[in-house]
């Protein structure tokens, strides 16, 4: 499947071919995880295990900026059956709709986990599986951003990982994590996606892909930003019709985008 999701030419003090950056030109924190700053909205929603999850009433956190070391990790998981499981019987009721089921089996979902970063030197780009964009790298060339692989069948126990080095966090700026259905049906409500951010010392984060769009394919899931205070992270859950250039201009992040596919 072909996709309009490679950035290309020159932005910032980075260039790209095909989505490839080619030249990129502490302790853990000690604050409880009941001392996590709430930074908007209402209070946010804790489950017993201290567990938070941001909703549209509370979509903000905040985090301490790590000391040294360590790292962010934002994780992706979801149910790849998805629409299958939905006329299998789990969603939809009746013999005509299993038999049917059983003769055209629809494709799973392949949902893709990603983001847009920028750098405070103001270079910009994409890490993502489409084009093999699996690690952006500061000025000094370390990874400061890494996809730990691409998860097709959504069968894998840790689904997909994006991790962040909190020992690098001042060459960033922001980064928008986003989740893409890349194969299958754009059927956000039946693959029951969650993504879910942990940092040493701090309680996890919960962003729940719920009030899904049907007709949209990318979901701009997080907003990371680098502030004075520490890490600021504010749910977007924002449906975007399109692809990654479609997020891109709905965020104002300026990069020039071409069609690639998965290797």
């Amino acid at each position: 499947m072909t996709g309009k999701g490679l950035p290309v030419g020159a932005v910032g003090t980075a260039r790209y071919r095909y989505g490839v950056p080619a030249t990129l030109g502490a302790q853990p924190s000690t604050r409880r995880k009941s001392d996590m700053v709430e930074s908007g909205g209402g209070p946010v929603k804790r489950d017993k295990s201290g567990k938070v999850t941001l909703t549209k009433s509370a979509p903000n956190v905040s985090l301490d900026k790590p000391r040294s070391g360590g790292e962010l990790t934002v994780n992706l998981n979801w149910n790849a059956r998805g629409a299958q499981d939905a006329a299998d019987g789990k969603g939809k009721r009746g013999l005509f709709a299993k038999l049917q089921a059983a003769l055209q089996p629809e494709p799973g979902i392949d949902l893709d986990l990603g983001c847009l970063w920028e750098f405070t030197d103001g270079s910009k780009g994409v890490v993502q599986a489409l084009g093999n964009s699996f690690e952006a790298r500061d000025s000094s060339g370390r990874p400061v951003l890494q996809l730990d692989g691409d998860d097709r069948s959504g069968a894998a126990v840790g689904g997909e990982n994006l991790r962040i080095d909190l020992g690098r966090i001042d060459s960033l700026k922001r980064v928008l994590v986003f989740a893409m259905i890349y194969e299958g049906a754009p059927n956000w409500e039946a693959a029951r996606a969650a993504v879910t951010l942990v940092a040493p010392g701090q309680a996890p984060i919960e962003v729940l892909l719920d009030e899904a769009d049907p007709k949209a394919r990318v979901c701009g899931v997080a907003l990371i930003e680098n502030t004075a205070r520490g890490l600021s992270v504010r749910r977007e859950v924002r449906y975007v019709k399109g692809a990654q250039r479609a997020l891109d201009q709905a965020y104002g992040w300026g990069m020039n985008w071409t069609p690639g596919r998965k290797s």
